[in-house]
Formats: structure tokens, sequence, C-alpha cells
């Protein structure tokens, strides 16, 4: 409160001789050459005011910085987190639906994951050693899907899609989980033997894991693309997920 008056007072000051010096001409010149805040120089702080403090960071402010800093976490902490969101976005391909969670938290750990594991899984049971039989196998679904991948997204660039290049590889290549089911099944159908009702059973499989991933990379990727261009962009997906169902259809232990 005082340094309130202390200052309307200074203020007040400074007025009135300004008033007096446009009031007489003859002073007007000697008033302009004051300093503007002349009148300020009397003020002072009172030392009932305090001038000193801390800065210091909330509480909730700090849990939050120390949550999202990831430099001082352990290595362990780190895999699990990783694990849990490749999990979340597996379960987005499970249960499609129109959602940015694949292009916002985008990677490449679930693509590669499921990549390997389907070129795995579609080698042949009896590896020659002498000619490697089962090299050119997981060589050839690898390049398959990783080429085809990159092709589509190229498309999608040219055809005017507003989503990254590597926003597109991690749908594509998350999406590919229900194909890798149709070949865990498929496998286990054929330790049974061939025939035709289990022919039959692993393509009407193959079939619904075909549409699956179709819709499911859709429902991520449609969005993405000019409203006139949309069939020109998912035509090529629809042969990219076509000929990885073929392999897998046609797969012979």
């Amino acid at each position: 409160m005082r340094f309130r008056k202390d200052a309307w007072e200074g203020n007040r000051r400074r007025f009135i001789k300004m008033a007096e010096a446009e009031d007489s001409p003859g002073e007007q010149e000697s008033a302009s050459s004051k300093p503007l805040f002349a009148g300020l120089s009397d003020v002072s702080i009172s030392q009932d005011i305090p001038i000193e403090g801390e800065i210091t960071i909330p509480s909730k402010a700090r849990a939050q910085h120390h949550d999202s800093s990831t430099l001082n976490e352990s290595i362990r902490r780190t895999i699990m987190r990783d694990l849990k969101a490749v999990g979340r976005k597996f379960m987005h391909v499970l249960y499609p639906r129109k959602s940015n969670a694949l292009l916002r938290d985008w990677d490449l750990w679930g693509p590669l994951i499921l990549c390997v594991t389907l070129a795995l899984m579609l080698q042949k049971g009896s590896i020659d050693r002498e000619n490697d039989g089962g090299g050119p196998e997981f060589a050839e679904v690898f390049v398959i899907i990783w080429f085809g991948a990159v092709t589509i997204t190229l498309n999608s660039k040219l055809l005017g899609g507003n989503i990254s290049f590597f926003q597109s590889l991690c749908v594509l290549g998350y999406c590919i989980l229900p194909l890798n089911i149709a070949m865990l099944i498929c496998r286990l159908l054929l330790l049974a033997g061939q025939g035709p009702i289990n022919f039959m059973i692993r393509l009407f499989v193959v079939l619904v894991m075909f549409a699956w991933s179709v819709i499911a990379s859709t429902a991520f990727l449609a969005d993405s693309q000019p409203p006139n261009r949309k069939a020109l962009a998912v035509y090529p997906v629809f042969l990219f997920y076509f000929v990885i169902s073929w392999m897998i259809l046609t797969f012979t232990p």
C-alpha cells in the first residue's frame, strides 16, 4: 500500500508541474528539458514488500516432465514400453476402425516382426544344406513384402496423399497380421494331411484374412487420399495382400 501511495503521489506531482508549464509559456522551455519520468525518482520501495522468492516447478508438472523423459529409464522398461505400443497397434488392426493411432505413433518394429515371422513360416520343413533351398524362399518373401509396401507408398504420394512415407509403411506392415494368423492356421491344418476338404478350409481362412487385411489398411489409409483417387490408391493395396495370400494358400510343407 505504501508503494502504491508513493507512486501515486509522484505521478500527481509530475502532472502538476506539467500543467504549470503549460500555463506559463516562459517556463515551458525549462520544463521540457527535464526528464520525462523525473517525478518517479521520489518513489521508494517499502521494506515491507518482499522482493525475494524461489522459482519452483509444481509437483504435478515435475512428475509429468519426469515421466516424459526416457534418458534415464532402464533398458527393460524401454523394451516393455515399445512392446506394449506394438501390442496396442495389433489390437487396432484386429479391430479395424477409423483411427489415427497407427499414423500418429508409427514405428517399423511391428512390421519387421510380422515380416520375419511370415517368411519363417513360409519356409519348407526340409532344407537342403548343399544348395541352401530355404534361403531364397525367406529372401523372396522378405523382398516381396517390403518392395510391395514401398511401391504402394510411392503410388500414394504420387496420387497426392497427405501421408508420410514411413506412416504408410507402418500401416501396410501392421495389416499383415491377419495373414500371419492365416498362415499359422494353414500350417496347423496341413499337419492333418492334404485333401479337398483341407484345401477348402484353408481357402476360406485365407479369403477371410485377406479381406480383413484389405479392410484394416483402407480404414487407415483411405482418408489420406483425395476423394476422386481413392480407388487408384486402394487397388495396389488389394494386389499387395492378394500376392501374399496366394503364397500362403499354395504353401506345401
